[in-house]
């Protein structure tokens, strides 16, 4: 055999392996069900742009957090999350399809491209964050799991529940807190789960279990809805931590970093001082911070693939984070809420953006 005809069957045989390694460009479906890859499949950001609305995971059934009335409104902190990141993609906050998952079904709704985001009340741990392929933008509302009994129960503590039954949401980190906390007390309890928040109320509510547990809010927001709502009590008990924030899918670091960022920005704008009614007036700051963080200097949005004014139109939509949560949940709402963990870190709270710069 030639010299040259060695040589060229070497080349080749060693070319046949990197050949069969390659990985082709995976097909993208426009409107959901696509996945982003480091070999640069779409950015669920281009499926939003494209679509022109945000189809966002929300629970529907919780005052204060995300609610539907009679008339189809949807309302609650959760749902102005959804409202922000609309405003700052598609310059529309009302450009959003809402989809109501039970807890079971959101996190399948996410992963198979059914929902681009959830703002569901949605716990952050580290096997969601991991196994389950998830990824937790800041946290929105610091909370943590308590339990809700009748006001003539004669129950004061967790060790009064031996021999007694309580209700729990299937498929939910409070299902394991409570087993674990009763554990711990020794308490010898029946747990009555469902696959879903109402079915578990209805229960409550016709006393087919002597106590109610979720996080604290979902239960000062869901006792507000049954039929008397002072006869029902909070438990002086909390049994987990449970941060709750928006969330995206794995390995999509173009769309995670808009809805992270648009959260952050909502905190930032409360500690700027912008607010959805003098918004467009602090476009003319000399506060060269202020100027970055609404686009008249600076190209943060550029970076986001987004309109460098892109908090402007989200502050105008919703406010800043303490206009959102005060209209939902605290002293504008029917709850009255305390700020308390959910303040700005310079009063004494858990919030804090990392700074737009």
């Amino acid at each position: 055999m030639a010299k040259w005809q060695s040589l060229f069957i070497s080349a080749l045989l060693l070319a046949l392996p990197l050949g069969a390694c390659t990985t082709p460009p995976s097909d993208t479906a426009d409107g959901g069900g696509e996945e982003t890859s480091e070999m640069g499949s779409q950015s669920r950001l281009d499926v939003v742009k494209s679509r022109g609305t945000l189809i966002c995971g929300v629970d529907g059934g919780i005052p204060g957090f995300s609610f539907v009335d009679e008339t189809g409104e949807y309302s609650g902190i959760d749902v102005d999350i959804c409202k922000a990141v609309a405003a700052a993609v598609l310059g529309d906050p009302e450009a959003v399809e809402y989809r109501n998952l039970d807890s079971t079904e959101r996190f399948t709704a996410l992963s198979g491209g059914e929902v681009d985001m959830l703002s569901r009340n949605t716990t952050w741990t580290t096997s969601r964050d991991t196994t389950v392929g998830l990824e937790f933008a800041p946290t929105t509302f610091y909370d943590g799991q308590g339990m809700m009994v009748r006001r003539d129960s004669g129950i004061t503590s967790l060790q009064d529940f031996d021999g007694r039954a309580v209700c729990v949401e299937a498929g939910t980190t409070t299902e394991l807190n409570l087993t674990d906390n009763m554990r711990e007390a020794g308490v010898d309890f029946e747990t009555v789960t469902f696959q879903q928040a109402d079915p578990a109320y209805a229960a409550y509510a016709e006393e087919r279990c002597e106590g109610m547990t979720s996080d604290k809010s979902q239960l000062i927001a869901r006792r507000s809805t049954l039929p008397n709502p002072d006869d029902h009590i909070l438990l002086d008990v909390t049994m987990s931590k449970e941060p709750l924030g928006p969330v995206t899918i794995n390995n999509d670091s173009t769309w995670f970093d808009v809805v992270k960022w648009v959260t952050y920005g909502l905190i930032e704008a409360e500690e700027l001082g912008i607010t959805q009614a003098n918004v467009e007036q602090s476009k003319s700051s000399d506060d060269p911070t202020i100027r970055r963080f609404l686009g008249v200097e600076g190209d943060l949005g550029t970076g986001l693939e987004l309109d460098n004014d892109f908090m402007v139109n989200v502050v105008s939509a919703v406010g800043n984070y303490g206009e959102v949560f005060d209209r939902n949940l605290g002293q504008g709402s029917q709850f009255n809420l305390d700020r308390g963990q959910n303040d700005l870190w310079t009063r004494g709270g858990l919030l804090y953006s990392p700074p737009f710069r």
